[in-house]
């Protein structure tokens, strides 16, 4: 929550001289007691001044998803851990000699208790957890998994479960079969999913045509010698495929903790071998992984019990949340140009949309928290000072109601500041699943001094005893500072008395003069309604204009066809 932070100007210390300038948000940085349930009676917490109530729904447990469900969430906090991990440790992910993976492998199966059965689940979920976490379903559906007669194989197996699972199309080319009952049982699983097994005669030509990924199950960190018929004629054409360069026209290939045909410690030692675009290394990356360069290395197998790493010195990133795979190593780099989506949506018509703006926004904000979306609240804020320069931020919705949107904040942020020379500011929400966004424009003023009282005390006691201390927006000597305060407060109120307000703490109503309604759709020929005030009969009155973007496109070819 954005509405209770502060900035820190760090002092000099013997690693820099450079002062630094952080904003704390204290609801998440500062412990505090759980916060209780939602109140029943609304899913967005409406103004509690006496002003008519627009019907809000009742809450739905669709809205509070977890952010380890979050697969953009994950993604983003497993750079972030690996990244804090390596600076501040200074150590590089271990990588393992062949001796040392067989090593640990008897032990995961000997003293530690685990069967070559569970292992093998937890490799292959792995592999299918990065799989989607990098190529997104609608672009990459249809998967070929090429499996070896090893366990390598066997993790390929399960991974193709996982897959269909996900809703990706996987099939498999299994060659030789291995004669034991976990393998059998396996594939029994994929064809009971009605899974296609592919000989490999039957395999196309052109693999690109009918593939969008090709997933390197053949062999292991065991491996050795030259691969045999019909593996080298397979791996010869994985080869064929990474030497096309322009990756948008062949299957990216992943493969599983070893790309086949590599020495296990030396890599690719002739260059003759398939250069992979994903590694998914388990239990810890091979040192020939040091030689991968494709653009995603991920860590798979969530199973390293400590006596393993104590042992073997092993330095592994943190998983983040409930994951199955953490990303290591340097992010790929990215044309920012080439960033972009086609968004598939409903119309959004005059005729289908509610006649007041709020009835509107409250229907889509309902959709929203159905919709499982983390934070549908959450709203970009901007003001602009009396120089007429922005500034914008996020904060939480905590209100709304026919006069207008309410938030809380401190009212010596720069927020408020910008907000006492020019009381004109604008909303933003945002809500990216669903290809939507809502503006809103209006003039804002400061709410009932009661109104702030009653939702400051309604507040959890540590998101009050944060607002006392962070004084937001100003220079403070580092966030010890801000640390020593709330406690010496939560030790003051520690008996449960009444923690009061402070006088520089409170909320904003924004009052709309104009909504708009975005509606994302394909070829970037988006749908947009707009609500504004209008006179009508000597009252003022919401009138909605269309602004359907394919229209304006119609509308200029027509005068350059009139023009020719």
């Amino acid at each position: 929550m954005l509405t209770v932070a502060a900035s820190a100007l760090l002092r000099n210390n013997k690693k820099s001289t450079a002062a630094a300038c952080f904003s704390l948000a204290m609801p998440f940085l500062l412990s505090s007691p759980t916060p209780p349930p939602p109140p029943p009676h609304s899913s967005l917490p409406r103004s509690p001044s006496p002003r008519p109530r627009l019907p809000l729904p009742p809450p739905r447990r669709a809205a509070l998803i977890t952010a380890a469900q979050d697969p953009r969430w994950r993604r983003a906090m497993a750079s972030l851990a690996v990244s804090a991990s390596a600076s501040a440790s200074g150590e590089e992910v271990t990588h393992l000699a062949q001796r040392e993976a067989a090593e640990i492998d008897e032990q995961l199966m000997g003293p530690l208790g685990f069967s070559v059965d569970q292992l093998m689940e937890l490799a292959g979920l792995s592999v299918a957890a990065a799989v989607v976490e990098v190529y997104k379903l609608g672009e990459h559906t249809r998967v070929l998994v090429i499996c070896g007669p090893g366990n390598n194989g066997g993790d390929g197996l399960v991974a193709a479960r996982h897959l269909h699972h996900f809703g990706y199309k996987p099939s498999v080319c299994y060659p030789k079969r291995t004669p034991k009952p976990l393998y059998s049982g396996l594939c029994t699983q994929l064809e009971s999913l009605t899974i296609p097994f592919v000989p490999v005669e039957d395999l196309p030509a052109n693999l690109s045509e009918e593939f969008d990924i090709i997933i390197d199950a053949m062999f292991g960190f065991s491996f050795h010698g030259t691969p045999r018929p019909p593996f080298d004629d397979l791996i010869n054409r994985l080869v064929s495929l990474s030497a096309i360069d322009n990756s948008a026209k062949r299957p990216a290939i992943v493969s599983v903790d070893i790309p086949s045909g590599w020495h296990v410690e030396e890599g690719d030692i002739n260059g003759g071998g398939f250069k992979p675009d994903m590694l998914v290394s388990l239990t810890a990356p091979k040192l020939c992984a040091k030689k991968f360069t494709g653009p995603h290395h991920f860590l798979g197998g969530r199973f390293v019990p400590p006596p393993i790493v104590s042992k073997y010195k092993l330095h592994l990133p943190p998983y983040p949340g409930t994951s199955m795979c953490v990303r290591i190593g340097k992010a790929p780099s990215v044309d920012i140009s080439s960033l972009r989506e086609n968004y598939i949506s409903p119309e959004l018509l005059e005729n289908q949309v509610m006649p007041d703006p709020f009835d509107q926004f409250v229907r889509w904000f309902d959709e929203a928290v159905t919709a499982g979306l983390r934070e549908p609240n959450a709203m970009a804020l901007t003001t602009a000072d009396k120089e007429g320069k922005p500034s914008s931020r996020m904060v939480l919705l905590k209100g709304v109601d026919k006069q207008g949107f309410v938030w809380y904040t401190n009212y010596g942020s720069q927020k408020a500041h910008d907000l006492s020379e020019n009381p004109n500011a604008a909303l933003l929400f945002y809500w990216n699943e669903m290809n939507r966004q809502v503006r809103v424009e209006g003039s804002v003023q400061k709410v009932p001094e009661e109104e702030s009282e009653k939702y400051f005390h309604s507040r959890p006691r540590g998101s009050q005893l944060g607002a006392i201390v962070s004084k937001q927006s100003t220079i403070i000597p580092g966030r010890e500072v801000l640390q020593q305060a709330y406690k010496e407060l939560e030790q003051k109120y520690s008996d449960g008395s009444v923690i009061p307000k402070p006088d520089y703490w409170g909320g904003y109503r924004l009052t709309p003069k104009l909504f708009e309604f975005w509606q994302g759709q394909q070829s970037r020929l988006h749908d947009r309604l707009q609500y504004s005030l209008r006179e009508v009969d000597r009252s003022t009155v919401w009138h909605i204009e269309s602004c359907k973007e394919s229209q304006l496109l119609d509308d200029v070819s027509a005068m350059i066809r009139s023009r020719v």
